[in-house]
């Protein structure tokens, strides 16, 4: 763990202290995937780059760089040392972090490198600070539900994202500029949890510019359903069936057991219970049909949909992003 000021005490090996602290994680997307399109060195000059720039911005913002993991990086503001301002101090953070993307992948262009991107989570909570390890090996650690829900709230961010916990949102006060309230279903947690996508900073003049215009995630699946054809209003009686391949919030990209004509509406039957979810019926219109790899894959956009239906494709979309039962892209 890297501290920002030297100068503070840390706590003694077996010393264990209570704090409110904010904690942040960037993690990369698609980093994996780009394993089959760039050489090993590539991709090692691309995230040692980008975790250097990171962490320079931790610091800048008075943050402590608590560890990598693989592509990702995790910092804490509030500790070793106390700091009222930490909510605060954690959104500047996150928000340069965004903007420093652009000139980090300027760089990269310029060297004939890939762009890259990250989606950033912060959330803000009483955790316990401390020594972990044996004699020969120990590392200071920020444990806590606090931590497993900033990772988790990270999870859901797009790319050139950042999602921010109402803890956070709630002790910055008017400091940051947020979106509308999304209700997020995350692992560990009884019921949906309020999350916001920070925009800006307005005192210090921090804009942060989206670089996905997907409205949500699309997660890997292989979920078989089934759909009907429509004929102007009607529901045809007919039957058929396919297999979903990825899935988000408004759509998702299956595989169907005949041609359908693209622009055609379709009723899907979709069977979300192997995650303890119950089967929803949602009308959608089939936008393209693509062949791949000797397939034919229809991509199909949700176009009415009951709240509670999509309330549970938000939850079983959500689930899978979060491990349940495989990990994302």
């Amino acid at each position: 763990m890297e501290n920002s000021n030297p100068s503070i005490a840390m706590p003694r090996p077996g010393e264990f202290r209570e704090q409110e602290v904010s904690i942040l994680l960037a993690d990369l997307r698609g980093y994996t995937a780009m394993g089959s399109e760039h050489e090993g060195s590539t991709l090692i000059r691309l995230l040692d780059a980008f975790l250097a720039a990171m962490s320079e911005v931790v610091l800048a913002h008075g943050g402590t760089v608590d560890k990598f993991m693989g592509d990702a990086i995790m910092a804490v503001f509030g500790a070793p040392e106390p700091c009222p301002g930490h909510a605060q101090q954690a959104l500047a953070c996150a928000a340069e972090m965004q903007i420093a993307m652009d000139q980090l992948n300027a760089g990269n262009r310029a060297s004939g490198l890939p762009g890259i991107y990250c989606g950033v989570g912060v959330n803000t909570g009483h955790v316990m600070t401390g020594w972990l390890g044996s004699p020969r090996h120990r590392e200071y650690c920020v444990v806590g539900d606090a931590v497993n829900l900033a990772a988790r709230i990270e999870s859901l961010s797009l790319r050139g994202q950042v999602l921010v916990g109402e803890s956070t949102r709630a002790a910055a006060g008017d400091f940051a500029l947020t979106g509308e309230v999304m209700q997020a279903w995350l692992k560990g947690q009884p019921g949906p949890v309020q999350v916001y996508e920070l925009l800006g900073i307005p005192s210090l003049d921090l804009l942060i510019s989206r670089r996905d215009l997907r409205r949500s995630h699309r997660v890997r699946v292989e979920m078989p359903f089934t759909y009907q054809l429509l004929e102007g209003k009607r529901v045809l009686e007919e039957t058929h069936h396919g297999i979903a391949r990825d899935i988000g919030y408004q759509g998702m990209l299956a595989e169907l057991d005949r041609p359908v004509a693209p622009f055609s509406d379709i009723r899907l039957s979709l069977d979300l219970s192997p995650l303890g979810y119950r089967e929803v019926d949602v009308y959608g219109k089939l936008l393209s049909n693509t062949a791949r790899t000797g397939r034919l894959l229809s991509a199909i956009e949700f176009t009415a949909i009951t709240v509670q239906s999509d309330m549970d494709i938000r939850q079983f979309v959500q689930m899978l992003l979060q491990g349940y039962p495989s990990d994302r892209e």
